[in-house]
C-alpha cells in the first residue's frame, strides 16, 4: 500500500492519502491544512481518490474538507454522531482566531460493518468514542484480509491518548474505546495517529502510561 502523510502549522495534525499501488484508487483521510500537499502527491502519483474518510469531526481534522471536495468532488465521510462538530466547524476555528470554510454537506454515514474499498484494499470503521462522541478508527488491508493498519484519530498516540475534557468526550468511554476495540486488533497492528508519530497497539499496550494498569 502507498502512503503519504503530511502534517503543518498550527495544529499539525496528521492528514493521510492512501493508494493501491497495483490500481492507484486511493482514499484520503482527515483533510486538513496541509491537503494540498496530500492532493499534489495524489497527482505525483497517479492516483485517483475514491473517498474522503473522516476519522472524527474537530476543526483541525476538517479544515481542508471543503477544497478536497471541490477537487475531487468524492463522498465525505463521517459517523452521525459527530455531525454537531462538523457543522461548528467555522465557529470551531474563529476560536483559534483562524478563517475555516463551511463544511460541504456529509454523503455518508459510517454503519456497522460497512467495507469501503479502494483498488484492492479495503477499510473498515470501527466506532471509537470518547475524545468525541462520532470518533472511528479506520482498519485498512488487503481485501479479504483482517487489516493491521489502524488510521485512529485523536483516540490513542504514542505514549499518550486524546483529551476528553472537549464538547462530547469522556475518559471512561475513551479508555473502553482503547481496550475493547483497538488492543482486540493485536499487537502487531500498526497506528497512524492523528497527531505525532505511528506507533504500534503492542507498544502502548507495553509503555502508554495512560494504559499500562488494569
Amino acid at each position: 500500500m502507498l502512503l503519504e502523510v503530511h502534517a503543518v502549522g498550527p495544529f499539525f495534525k496528521n492528514g493521510f492519502v492512501l493508494g493501491c499501488e497495483d490500481t492507484r484508487d486511493a482514499v484520503l483521510i482527515d483533510p486538513g491544512d496541509e491537503v494540498p500537499a496530500l492532493l499534489a502527491f495524489a497527482e505525483r502519483q497517479s492516483l485517483s481518490i475514491r473517498h474522503i474518510l473522516l476519522t472524527h469531526a474537530h476543526v483541525d481534522h476538517v479544515t481542508g474538507v471543503a477544497a478536497a471536495k471541490r477537487a475531487l468532488n468524492v463522498p465525505i465521510y463521517l459517523h452521525r454522531d459527530d455531525l454537531f462538530l462538523y457543522e461548528r466547524a467555522v465557529e470551531s476555528g474563529s476560536m483559534f482566531g483562524l478563517h475555516v470554510e463551511p463544511q460541504p454537506p456529509i454523503d455518508v454515514f459510517y454503519t456497522p460493518g460497512q467495507i469501503i474499498t479502494f483498488g484492492r484494499y479495503e477499510v473498515r470503521p470501527h466506532h471509537t468514542p470518547g475524545h468525541c462522541p462520532g470518533g472511528v478508527c479506520l482498519q485498512v488491508g488487503r481485501t479479504g484480509e483482517a487489516g493491521k493498519d489502524l488510521f485512529v484519530g485523536d483516540t490513542l498516540f504514542a505514549g499518550s491518548i486524546g483529551r476528553t475534557d472537549l464538547p462530547g468526550g469522556d475518559y471512561g468511554t475513551l479508555i473502553g474505546s482503547i481496550r475493547t476495540v483497538l488492543f482486540a486488533f493485536g499487537d502487531d497492528a500498526r497506528v497512524y495517529p492523528g497527531h505525532g508519530p505511528a506507533t504500534t497497539i503492542g507498544e502502548e499496550r507495553r509503555t502508554n502510561p495512560f494504559l499500562v494498569n488494569g
